[in-house]
């Protein structure tokens, strides 16, 4: 009995010592007697995993279980915070002066780390410049609303330039999303446009590399809910064009990539004679329609003739959402929908005023 008691008590230890760990160590100073916790930061909320009393030196060390996806940590005393990400069995070392440990520290040994230090230094900078702007006696309410939204808007540029959309798949994307300013998100995923694009990005990106991740499905529900929300407003909003932009230009302008990528602009046709067509290339009938796109292009084209075609073909993550304000704009109620536009970018007719549009080409032309 006694042997098969040692061989049981062997086989646990192998056990723990082949269970993958992260470690996060190292010192804050100036810090004796006091309480540094280590906590996860869930999609439920704040949950202590461990604590340590620090000492002379303010070592620490804790470690903890390597999880399937990128997950988020903080050390904290007191208010101070220093934000971690974890995606492997990595070990962080991070070294800091209390009590300004939130915005003095090294860390090392994880790029996600270090570009969320970045991300954190760029938030508190962004939060002093809106107190001394709102502090700022000489300026009025709507002067200090204006300043501080403009303030936030090339903050909110920059880092997705920088880190959403440069690495989407990075755990530092993610926490980028999740900045404020004070109690308000800095990107706003209920009914900002642009903001919610930059939610599917990331979701995107981690449906990919972490199919089964709870964060990668919340991602997708919150940036899915945004586009929902989005739509609903559209709806609400005038159908019909703009009278203003279409004095401006003879018609709204549409810039969209093409199938290489590069961006093009509806209105860089102008000298040309074009037929805007709004298109599902998923449909039964697209077939036939391109074959009569591409015979009214090989006869006309030498003459001065463009097709512009905007596929409203759903996509997996953002359904339609870069499209969806183009249709209301042009009043496209029903697909395969089609406008000419004369050399001059002005549109002379749709499908429904249009009876035969070869002979409108021809007129133009």
């Amino acid at each position: 009995m006694k042997k098969y008691v040692i061989a049981a008590l062997v086989a646990l230890t192998m056990a723990s010592c082949g269970e993958k760990k992260f470690h996060v160590e190292g010192n804050i100073t100036n810090a004796k007697d006091s309480v540094l916790y280590f906590e996860n930061i869930a999609l439920t909320g704040i949950d202590v995993l461990d604590s340590v009393k620090l000492g002379d030196d303010g070592a620490f060390s804790f470690s903890g279980a390597q999880t399937e996806a990128p997950e988020f940590y903080r050390l904290r005393i007191s208010d101070q915070i220093i934000s971690l990400s974890i995606d492997s069995t990595e070990t962080v070392t991070v070294k800091a002066e209390y009590p300004q440990m939130a915005s003095k520290y090294e860390v090392s040994g994880s790029e996600n780390c270090q570009k969320i230090q970045e991300l954190a230094l760029l938030q508190m900078d962004l939060q002093q410049r809106a107190i001394n702007v709102s502090r700022n006696d000489t300026l009025s309410i709507d002067q200090v609303n204006d300043s501080i939204l403009a303030m936030v808007n090339a903050y909110k540029q920059d880092v997705k330039t920088r880190y959403i959309y440069a690495h989407p798949d990075k755990a530092y994307a993610y926490f980028a999303l999740f900045q404020t300013l004070g109690n308000m998100l800095l990107f706003n995923p209920r009914t900002n446009r642009d903001d919610i694009k930059a939610f599917a990005a990331v979701a995107t990106s981690w449906d990919h590399q972490w199919p089964t991740a709870e964060r990668g499905a919340n991602l997708h529900n919150i940036a899915i809910e945004g586009m929902k929300n989005v739509r609903i407003a559209d709806a609400e909003n005038s159908r019909t064009i703009d009278p203003s932009k279409v004095q401006e230009a003879g018609l709204i302008d549409i810039a969209l990539r093409d199938n290489k990528g590069q961006m093009r602009h509806l209105t860089d046709l102008k000298g040309k004679v074009v037929l805007l067509d709004f298109h599902i290339f998923s449909m039964d009938e697209s077939p036939a329609r391109i074959l009569l796109l591409r015979e009214l292009y090989n006869k006309y084209s030498a003459q001065g003739l463009e097709i512009y075609q905007v596929s409203l073909d759903g996509d997996e993550h953002f359904e339609n959402g870069i499209n969806s304000s183009i249709l209301t704009l042009y009043n496209v109620q029903n697909v395969p929908e089609f406008f000419l536009i004369d050399r001059g970018n002005n549109i002379i007719g749709r499908s429904q005023t249009i009876k035969d549009v070869e002979q409108e080409i021809q007129k133009l032309l």
